[in-house]
């Protein structure tokens, strides 16, 4: 009698289970886990820059604004004074304050994924490399200034496209094997990733 009640308990179940969508039933929770994870770290390295680009504005439209037929030492002097502000504003800025270490995870893991299907990986990480400056040239610190005279590192859109996209006031760039968060108009190194670029 028990058996017979749990076998009519366990046809009435059927149906139920049958109608759990395919895609929810055939990914594994880690899988999915590991998905929100990186949705997540991926919205907040998004809020975080939302901050910067609204610190940045600010501290931009207060600066005086250069003619059309500035010098190149007029330039200079602005954007260093851009950089001087910015750095004052975020004196208190470390690594990790918009790279958070969850996103710092995901930026190595995103590269990872995006060599590893690459039909050309050593073709594609000698582009990267093409004009890549040694680490040594470069103090590699949150507000420290870009040298003018270091070359920036070619970005191939295959590598752009696997990352995050960038509000126009910064670029990803690499120096060595860290990837950098650059603001090109004052010149400064925002955040960065170590050992980001796979080998």
């Amino acid at each position: 009698m028990i058996f017979a009640q749990s076998a009519v308990a366990l046809c009435m179940a059927l149906p139920i289970l049958g109608n759990v969508p395919p895609h929810e039933s055939a990914v594994p929770w880690s899988q999915s886990a590991a998905a929100n994870s990186e949705a997540s770290a991926i919205a907040e390295f998004m809020e975080r820059l939302d901050l910067y680009v609204a610190l940045h504005k600010k501290i931009e439209n207060a600066l005086p604004k250069l003619s059309t037929e500035a010098t190149p030492e007029e330039i200079d002097k602005n954007q260093r004074a851009f950089a001087q502000l910015l750095a004052e504003a975020r004196k208190t800025a470390k690594v990790g304050d918009v790279f958070t270490p969850p996103m710092q995870v995901v930026a190595r893991r995103l590269m990872e994924r995006l060599f590893a299907n690459s039909a050309s990986r050593r073709q594609l990480r000698d582009s990267v490399m093409d004009d890549n400056p040694s680490p040594a040239s470069i103090t590699l610190a949150v507000n420290a200034r870009y040298p003018d005279d270091v070359p920036l590192s070619t970005m191939p859109p295959e590598v752009l496209k696997g990352l995050p996209t960038l509000p126009e006031e910064l670029e990803y760039r690499f120096v060595g094997e860290t990837l950098i968060l650059l603001d090109p108009h004052a010149h400064v190194i925002v955040d960065y990733v170590t050992r980001a670029l796979p080998r």
